[in-house]
C-alpha cells in the first residue's frame, strides 16, 4: 500500500474527542496523520485551542505551523475536516480556503453548515468508509461532479490551479516481434475532446517523478504495465487547442512507453480506444491538437531511424 498521509481540521473545541479518535483510526489503517499530534489541550485563549505539542502560544504562528503540514502530504495526501454536526468551525473554515486554493484534495464528515464552500458529490465520506476505500484500493476517491454543477465545478477548478500546471503524455506503442511493419500506437477517444482521439495522460502529483507519474496514468486508464521509452517533446501550449485557460501555464512532456500487451481495460476517463500505426491515424483520424502535435513528431522521429 502507497504511504497515505493527512491532516485534521475541525473545532477542538467541540469535536477533539472525534479528532482523537478519527487520528487512531487512520493510524491503524496505514494512513498517516501529520497533524494535530497527539497530545491533550492545555489552554483555550480567545475560543483557541493550545495543544501540549504546539511549541509556540501565539495562535498566528501556531495555525501557520499547522497549515505548513499541508505542503508536506504529498501526491497521495488529502485534508479532512471532523465536523460531525455540519459546524466546521472559524479556524477550519481558514485552513479549508487554504487547501482548495492549494490544491489539496479535501473530504468531509458532513456537509458543511457554517461555510459556503464547494462539495463535489463524492467529498462526504465517514471516516470509517473512507479509511476502508482508501485500504481497498490504494487511492483516494476520484471528484464526482453533478452535472448541474458543471459551472460551479468550472470556477472552483479556476481557482485551484496554480500558475504552472505539469501534465505527462505518453504515445503506448506496442512492439510486436512477429511483424516487422509500423508499430501501433493506442489512442483512446473522449468526452473532454469532444469525441476526438487524444494520448492518454494527465497532471503530475506534487512529488512525483515524470517517468513515474506516466507509467501511473498509463495503467490507470488503460490497466497496461508500460516502460517509458524515449523523450519526444516538452511543449507548453498548442495554438486553439482548446485546452488554453487564462493565467496558467500547462506544461506538456509527451514520451514513448513501451507495452507488450494490447488487452486494454479503459477507466472511467475514456469511452473508446483504437490501435492503429501513427501514419495511419494522421490521416484518417480526429485527433484533438495537442496530441497530434506530438503523433506527427513521434512519426518523424520512427521514419528517420
Amino acid at each position: 500500500m502507497s504511504q497515505f498521509q493527512c491532516v485534521l481540521h475541525g473545532s477542538f473545541q467541540k469535536h477533539f474527542p472525534e479528532i482523537q479518535r478519527i487520528h487512531r483510526l487512520f493510524t491503524v489503517a496505514g494512513i498517516k496523520v501529520l497533524a494535530p499530534a497527539v497530545s491533550e489541550i492545555t489552554a483555550f485563549q480567545d475560543g483557541f485551542a493550545i495543544l501540549e505539542s504546539d511549541t509556540a502560544q501565539d495562535q498566528r504562528m501556531i495555525e501557520l505551523l499547522y497549515l505548513h503540514n499541508l505542503r508536506q502530504l504529498g501526491e497521495n495526501g488529502f485534508s479532512y475536516f471532523v465536523n460531525p454536526e455540519g459546524y466546521i468551525g472559524k479556524s477550519a473554515s481558514y485552513e479549508l480556503g487554504i487547501a482548495q486554493v492549494t490544491n489539496v484534495p479535501c473530504f468531509f464528515y458532513n456537509k458543511p453548515i457554517d461555510h459556503p464552500a464547494y462539495l463535489h458529490a463524492n467529498s462526504v465520506w465517514s471516516p470509517e468508509l473512507l479509511a476502508e476505500w482508501i485500504v481497498q484500493n490504494n487511492r483516494l476517491p476520484e471528484p464526482r461532479i453533478h452535472p448541474s454543477e458543471t459551472t460551479i465545478h468550472q470556477l472552483w477548478e479556476q481557482l485551484m490551479v496554480p500558475g504552472s500546471v505539469v501534465a505527462v503524455g505518453g504515445i503506448i506503442e506496442y512492439d510486436s516481434v512477429k511483424t516487422q511493419t509500423e508499430k501501433e500506437i493506442l489512442l483512446v477517444k473522449t468526452h473532454k475532446w469532444g469525441g476526438r482521439y487524444s494520448m492518454v495522460g494527465g497532471k503530475v502529483w506534487r512529488n512525483e517523478r515524470l517517468a513515474d507519474a506516466l507509467v501511473r496514468e498509463v495503467q490507470e486508464e488503460t490497466g497496461l504495465v508500460g516502460k517509458v521509452d524515449k523523450h519526444i517533446c516538452t511543449f507548453d501550449q498548442i495554438k486553439n487547442s482548446g485546452y488554453y485557460k487564462q493565467g496558467t501555464q500547462h506544461i506538456f512532456v509527451d514520451q514513448v512507453v513501451k507495452v507488450g500487451s494490447k488487452k486494454v481495460q479503459l477507466n472511467y476517463e475514456a469511452q473508446d480506444y483504437i490501435w492503429t500505426p501513427a501514419s495511419v491515424a494522421l490521416r484518417e483520424l480526429d485527433i484533438e491538437p495537442n496530441a497530434r502535435y506530438t503523433i506527427e513528431l513521434y512519426a518523424q522521429m520512427s521514419s528517420n531511424k
